[in-house]
């Protein structure tokens, strides 16, 4: 059975003034489909900019005489090849983020911030004649992670750990085919960071694909499989968690 996501020789650098600043400097790894993948990794290793290669923020770097065309085949199809509004509307529709610092919007409720993402999929007609339906999926979405009870209350008035909850409900809205999650638990304490790992092992259960990049060795624990990232490249890709689960 093929790999739901299948990347190769995927490369970015980065303009720093003169200087060219090689981030991720030719990774290949496979995704299964339903596999909760975690990409381990130091601050600077190059996982953050891997994690926006896969959802299809940025743009792998342009082949050369010496480096081989990068590839980044997502359920068959090889969104390097696609025009910027083909890539809009995939990241849109088959990819969810979570992201560390949640990145809701102050002047919203919280199932507004949920709706954003279906808002963006139809469009203003569209969202108008399915917004009864919709509305009624942020709010079962919002149930699923506890806070049924916030609905109509503004971001500020959430805790660090309930905005992250609202950025997970806001992630699924549109029923992605993978999760991609950049540091989730980073900006919450142990306690809190427990509270969202248990739900993301539940999504995982129900059959979502995840794939997590984090500097905790406890966070990559929960995953079914884990890949170092070092220097930008992949150092080792080892099924085995028991270290890690110990």
């Amino acid at each position: 059975m093929p790999p739901f996501i299948h990347v190769q020789h995927l490369r970015k650098t980065y303009r720093l003034g003169k200087i060219d600043v090689p981030v991720l400097r030719g990774v290949s790894l496979d995704v299964q489909d339903g596999e909760f993948l975690a990409i381990l990794g130091a601050s600077g290793s190059g996982k953050s900019t891997l994690l926006h290669l896969l959802g299809g923020l940025d743009y792998p770097d342009s082949p050369t005489k010496t480096h081989e065309r990068a590839s980044l085949v997502f359920g068959g199809t090889d969104i390097v090849e696609m025009s910027s509004g083909e890539r809009d509307a995939f990241r849109n529709r088959s990819v969810g983020f979570v992201f560390q610092f949640y990145h809701l919007l102050p002047e919203l409720t919280v199932v507004e911030n949920v709706l954003i993402a279906a808002m963006i999929a139809y469009g203003r007609v569209g969202y108008m004649r399915r917004s009864g339906e919709l509305k009624a999926r942020a709010e079962k979405l919002l149930d699923t992670v506890g806070l049924s009870h916030r609905l109509g209350h503004r971001p500020r008035e959430l805790s660090g750990g309930e905005r992250q909850r609202v950025a997970i409900a806001r992630a699924l809205m549109n029923e992605p085919r993978v999760l991609l999650a950049d540091e989730p638990t980073g900006n919450l304490d142990r306690e809190t960071g427990k509270t969202i790992l248990d739900l993301f092992t539940a999504l995982h259960d129900a059959g979502q694909t995840m794939v997590v990049v984090t500097h905790d060795a406890a966070t990559a624990g929960r995953a079914d499989r884990v890949i170092h990232l070092r220097d930008g490249l992949v150092v080792s890709n080892d099924p085995e968690l028991s270290l890690l689960r110990a």
